[in-house]
């Protein structure tokens, strides 16, 4: 079994709450929370309770009318498939084809899929939308690594392109082996447009562990990059990633993907239209059992509704405002 490298914060057991923090700009009037969690050996957990849920927004608890779970999911993949000429070394390949073979054999009524390609240009659509899962398997079989990568301009267009799936639950499967040699964009041109998406992405990183590299801090980023950029793609949108350049790793890989994106929790809230518009931070507590909690947070609006405050709390306020 190869490493699965868990790319958002991991709570112990023995802990009261698990929290996580990343970001999301909400331009609507809802603010819509998608998350995972996961209990022992890292195991998605299907029977979690309203209860066990406390929403905070800036470290205060928040009110929320909405809360839904669903085991079985259909899910809207966007294969964003690397076929520069690095991916005809190693097997890699072959790899990228069997990850899929294994998404489209594990897929459920309703998935649909997507498959884009890119090398030196931006990400090009090979087959739509399309819940033929024959479609997707014949392309893959047809292309042919060649030149350079425009990683970060490919990667930059996929959240946009993957709403045009039929359903609410969505992922992108990135195939890659994470080296950029031709992007106009750069890598902070990229972290920066990746903190407004609530879209996961599953970086299936086309490497061994052992090549998960130094970063060195005098090495401009945008020259070469590698699985560190897969790490920090997954991690700002709430995703994970899983290493490995063969295709049993990469099986593997896809069926805990595809167990984690159905076993899936949403909470909400409306906003109340007072205060400033402004970033705020969103995090949940989540009950002692829960080992990892991998979540879409943050909004830029107005103030969440708060719970109200008990009677004697009330008062004890008026008292002191009457001092």
């Amino acid at each position: 079994m190869f490493p699965l490298v868990a790319l958002l914060a991991v709570s112990a057991l023995a802990q009261t709450a698990a929290e996580q923090t990343l970001t999301e700009t909400v331009s609507v009037g809802y603010v819509m929370v998608p998350f995972t969690v996961l209990g022992p050996h890292n195991t998605p957990i299907t029977d979690l309770k309203r209860k066990e849920v406390s929403l905070l927004v800036d470290g205060f608890p928040v009110t929320s009318d909405l809360f839904e779970k669903s085991r079985n999911a259909p899910v809207s993949f966007t294969i964003l498939l690397d076929t520069s000429g690095s991916m005809a070394l190693g097997g890699k390949m072959d790899a990228a084809r069997a990850a899929v073979r294994t998404l489209l054999g594990q897929r459920q009524a309703d998935d649909d899929f997507a498959l884009y390609a890119f090398d030196a240009e931006e990400a090009r659509a090979v087959v739509p939308f399309t819940q033929d899962a024959a479609l997707i398997e014949e392309a893959m079989q047809h292309v042919k690594p060649y030149g350079k990568t425009a990683f970060f301009d490919a990667v930059a267009t996929m959240p946009e392109r993957s709403r045009l799936g039929r359903n609410s639950t969505r992922a992108i499967i990135l195939l890659s082996d994470g080296i950029d040699n031709a992007s106009k964009l750069t890598r902070a041109d990229i972290a920066g447009r990746l903190e407004s998406v609530a879209i996961p992405i599953y970086p299936l990183g086309l490497r061994e562990a052992a090549e998960m590299p130094k970063l060195d801090p005098k090495r401009p980023n945008e020259q070469l990059s590698d699985v560190a950029l897969l790490d920090e793609v997954a991690r700002l949108t709430g995703g994970k990633l899983y290493l490995g350049n063969r295709p049993e790793q990469l099986a593997a890989a896809v069926a805990a993907l595809g167990q984690n994106l159905r076993a899936q929790y949403l909470i909400g809230f409306a906003p109340t239209g007072r205060g400033a518009v402004k970033y705020r931070h969103i995090s949940l507590k989540l009950a002692g059992r829960i080992r990892a909690v991998r979540v879409r947070a943050g909004y830029r609006g107005t103030e969440p509704p708060r719970p109200a405050l008990p009677v004697r709390d009330q008062t004890s306020s008026e008292r002191k405002g009457s001092r």
